[in-house]
């Protein structure tokens, strides 16, 4: 923290039931300045909050669990920025309710840069989570960063699409960036912990709850000059964060998917509604703003949809195109129609996956990368 004002930035978003619109209620209220509240008596403090809220404050309740949260994130090597510092993101700070604190791990200078956000379901079909992870990775070799949720499914895709590209990505968590949920995305948490950055407003130690996570979905969005569905059932929550960044007015964009799909209904809705179409990263390129491209130095040409492949053999051609790139196949199925032998199967399987041009997914199916 790199100015006293953050530190009592910091002590205010710890006191219990002060939240943060009245905390930059509460600042504006008192020359904008947060120190200033903890120059008034409590008396005077009890006009315009709680007397509980009052006590923290005036009492040095506050001040002392600020010293330790600072004490506590030293030993953790969690970064903590307030509203108050310099390098606290602009396109955030423009917000309607922007966080009054930032705790990061990880490198920050991420989160500086211009980004796309890619959220969806956590139930992603094949097809979603194969969508995903090209676009993110395309995304993140024009060197935008990839902003998502580390939620199951589509989220976890757009990082792991961004960590394949060498490029940016950031997490943005419902908890404390400490603790790893969910726990099945613990090696992908330590991958954005070691190459991208993990970002939380919620204080170190906090677990995840129900409401935090349309709180966060502010973050994601307020973070990125757009948003790309790729998958959102009618009741999930990937549509709070399009509300979201239309309401910041923010770029939408959404990959259309099959109408008989419960997961096609979010990002079908919203090309109703006027969402940008995606079917390559260009569909994304086109609608950033023309200062963004230049820094990027991105020249604005259609991505080349004949990517040229390796040379196959004729018995890896005929498997290769026998596999689905929208959906999994099985091994037993492609033991029928690649008509191989075993040995001669499972050869040419692992030469493609080697090549990169198939994934395995569990149970032995399989599909195109």
């Amino acid at each position: 923290m790199n100015n006293s004002e953050s530190f009592y930035y910091l002590a205010l978003s710890l006191v219990p039931g002060l939240g943060t619109t009245r905390i930059h209620q509460l600042t504006r209220e008192h020359g904008g300045v947060p120190s200033n509240l903890f120059k008034l008596p409590r008396s005077q403090l009890r006009r315009c909050v709680s007397d509980d809220i009052a006590s923290c404050i005036a009492g040095g309740w506050a001040v002392k669990a600020t010293e330790t949260a600072l004490g506590e994130a030293e030993k953790k090597d969690i970064g903590i920025t307030s509203i108050a510092d310099d390098r606290y993101p602009h396109l955030l700070r423009t917000i309607h309710d922007p966080p009054v604190i930032l705790y990061s791990l990880g490198d920050f200078t991420f989160v500086q840069q211009p980004a796309v956000a890619i959220v969806g379901a956590r139930r992603a079909s094949v097809y979603g989570r194969q969508v995903t992870q090209r676009l993110a990775r395309e995304v993140a070799e024009t060197g935008l960063a990839v902003v998502s949720g580390l939620a199951r499914g589509i989220d976890c895709y757009a990082h792991v699409g961004a960590l394949e590209a060498g490029g940016k990505t950031v997490a943005v968590m419902g908890n404390a960036v400490d603790v790893v949920y969910p726990r099945e995305n613990r090696k992908v948490y330590e991958r954005i912990r070691e190459k991208g950055c993990i970002l939380s407003e919620f204080p170190i130690g906090t677990f995840p709850a129900p409401q935090n996570f349309p709180i966060r979905n502010r973050i994601i969005s307020g973070l990125s000059y757009g948003t790309l569905i790729v998958e959102a059932s009618e009741f999930s929550g990937s549509l709070i964060t399009a509300r979201l960044t239309l309401e910041q007015n923010r770029e939408m964009w959404a990959v259309p998917g099959n109408i008989t799909s419960p997961g096609s209904y979010g990002p079908n809705y919203l090309i109703k509604q006027g969402a940008r179409i995606v079917l390559d990263r260009q569909d994304i390129l086109e609608g950033l703003p023309l200062y963004v491209l230049d820094q990027l130095r991105i020249a604005a040409q259609p991505a080349e949809s004949g990517a040229s492949k390796p040379d196959l053999p004729p018995e890896e051609q005929s498997l290769l195109a026998a596999v689905p790139v929208d959906a999994a196949i099985s091994f037993d199925t492609l033991l029928e129609k690649s008509k191989l032998d075993l040995p001669q199967l499972n050869q040419s399987l692992l030469r493609l996956e080697m090549k990169g041009l198939i994934r395995q997914l569990p149970g032995r199916q399989y599909c195109k990368v």
